[in-house]
Protein backbone atom coordinates (compact mmCIF):
# COMPACT_ATOMS: atom_id res chain seq x y z
CA UNK A 1 0.00 0.00 0.00
CA UNK A 2 0.84 3.93 -1.03
CA UNK A 3 0.00 6.40 1.21
CA UNK A 4 -0.91 9.47 -0.91
CA UNK A 5 2.63 11.32 -1.65
CA UNK A 6 3.34 13.99 -4.50
CA UNK A 7 6.35 13.99 -5.95
CA UNK A 8 8.49 17.03 -6.88
CA UNK A 9 10.35 14.97 -9.32
CA UNK A 10 13.59 17.70 -9.84
CA UNK A 11 14.39 17.20 -6.41
CA UNK A 12 14.87 13.07 -7.27
CA UNK A 13 18.90 12.73 -8.26
CA UNK A 14 19.01 11.62 -12.06
CA UNK A 15 21.04 8.79 -12.88
CA UNK A 16 22.55 8.70 -16.57
CA UNK A 17 23.54 5.91 -18.14
CA UNK A 18 24.71 4.74 -21.77
CA UNK A 19 22.46 3.50 -24.25
CA UNK A 20 24.14 1.55 -27.70
CA UNK A 21 23.80 4.97 -28.70
CA UNK A 22 23.25 8.37 -26.67
CA UNK A 23 22.23 8.12 -22.72
CA UNK A 24 18.80 7.79 -21.33
CA UNK A 25 18.67 9.98 -17.99
CA UNK A 26 16.40 8.59 -15.19
CA UNK A 27 14.88 9.80 -12.17
CA UNK A 28 13.21 6.78 -10.02
CA UNK A 29 10.58 6.37 -7.05
CA UNK A 30 10.83 2.86 -6.08
CA UNK A 31 8.00 1.03 -4.32
CA UNK A 32 7.85 -2.74 -2.88
CA UNK A 33 6.47 -4.50 -5.98
CA UNK A 34 7.16 -2.02 -8.88
CA UNK A 35 8.63 1.77 -9.73
CA UNK A 36 7.71 4.66 -11.44
CA UNK A 37 10.39 7.12 -13.55
CA UNK A 38 10.76 10.07 -15.50
CA UNK A 39 12.75 9.27 -18.12
CA UNK A 40 14.62 11.39 -20.90
CA UNK A 41 16.34 9.86 -24.07
CA UNK A 42 18.74 11.35 -25.33
CA UNK A 43 18.56 12.61 -29.34
CA UNK A 44 19.78 9.29 -31.57
CA UNK A 45 19.06 7.28 -28.36
CA UNK A 46 19.13 3.51 -28.56
CA UNK A 47 18.80 0.95 -25.86
CA UNK A 48 21.37 -1.37 -25.25
CA UNK A 49 19.42 -4.25 -24.41
CA UNK A 50 16.12 -6.33 -25.01
CA UNK A 51 13.83 -5.86 -22.15
CA UNK A 52 11.06 -8.49 -21.27
CA UNK A 53 9.59 -6.71 -18.00
CA UNK A 54 6.11 -5.11 -18.11
CA UNK A 55 5.52 -1.21 -18.50
CA UNK A 56 2.75 1.15 -19.10
CA UNK A 57 4.45 4.38 -20.89
CA UNK A 58 3.56 7.66 -21.02
CA UNK A 59 5.08 10.30 -23.87
CA UNK A 60 5.34 13.85 -21.97
CA UNK A 61 7.49 15.00 -24.84
CA UNK A 62 9.22 14.17 -28.42
CA UNK A 63 8.76 10.99 -29.88
CA UNK A 64 10.20 7.45 -29.70
CA UNK A 65 9.97 3.79 -31.58
CA UNK A 66 9.52 0.77 -29.41
CA UNK A 67 10.94 -2.01 -31.70
CA UNK A 68 9.44 -5.62 -30.66
CA UNK A 69 12.06 -8.66 -31.48
CA UNK A 70 9.40 -10.40 -33.68
CA UNK A 71 10.30 -7.13 -36.03
CA UNK A 72 7.01 -5.06 -34.95
CA UNK A 73 7.64 -1.55 -34.61
CA UNK A 74 5.58 1.22 -33.19
CA UNK A 75 6.16 5.00 -32.87
CA UNK A 76 4.97 6.38 -29.82
CA UNK A 77 4.85 10.29 -29.79
CA UNK A 78 3.45 13.20 -26.90
CA UNK A 79 0.23 12.23 -25.86
CA UNK A 80 0.32 8.59 -26.55
CA UNK A 81 1.03 6.06 -24.61
CA UNK A 82 1.85 2.09 -24.68
CA UNK A 83 1.05 -0.84 -22.00
CA UNK A 84 2.61 -3.84 -22.29
CA UNK A 85 3.09 -7.11 -19.51
CA UNK A 86 6.31 -9.02 -18.49
CA UNK A 87 6.77 -10.76 -22.12
CA UNK A 88 10.04 -13.15 -22.26
CA UNK A 89 9.01 -14.43 -25.34
CA UNK A 90 8.88 -11.06 -27.51
CA UNK A 91 10.89 -8.09 -25.31
CA UNK A 92 11.51 -4.32 -26.85
CA UNK A 93 13.63 -1.69 -27.11
CA UNK A 94 13.64 1.76 -27.88
CA UNK A 95 15.11 4.07 -30.08
CA UNK A 96 14.20 8.04 -30.25
CA UNK A 97 15.96 10.06 -33.33
CA UNK A 98 15.32 13.10 -31.84
CA UNK A 99 15.02 12.86 -27.70
CA UNK A 100 11.81 12.42 -26.00
CA UNK A 101 10.55 12.50 -22.09
CA UNK A 102 8.48 9.77 -20.71
CA UNK A 103 6.85 8.87 -17.71
CA UNK A 104 6.99 4.65 -16.66
CA UNK A 105 5.39 2.42 -14.26
CA UNK A 106 6.83 -1.26 -14.38
CA UNK A 107 6.74 -3.81 -11.84
CA UNK A 108 5.56 -6.89 -11.00
CA UNK A 109 1.19 -6.08 -10.76
CA UNK A 110 1.87 -5.87 -14.44
CA UNK A 111 1.92 -9.38 -14.87
CA UNK A 112 -0.96 -11.74 -16.79
CA UNK A 113 -1.73 -14.58 -14.41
Amino acid sequence: MIPFEATDWITIPPVMRNGEKGVVTSRTKQYDNFRVRLVEYSPGYKADHWCSIGHIVYCIDGEFTSLLKDGTEHVISKGMSYQTSDDPHNPHRSVSENGCTLFIVDGSFLEIE
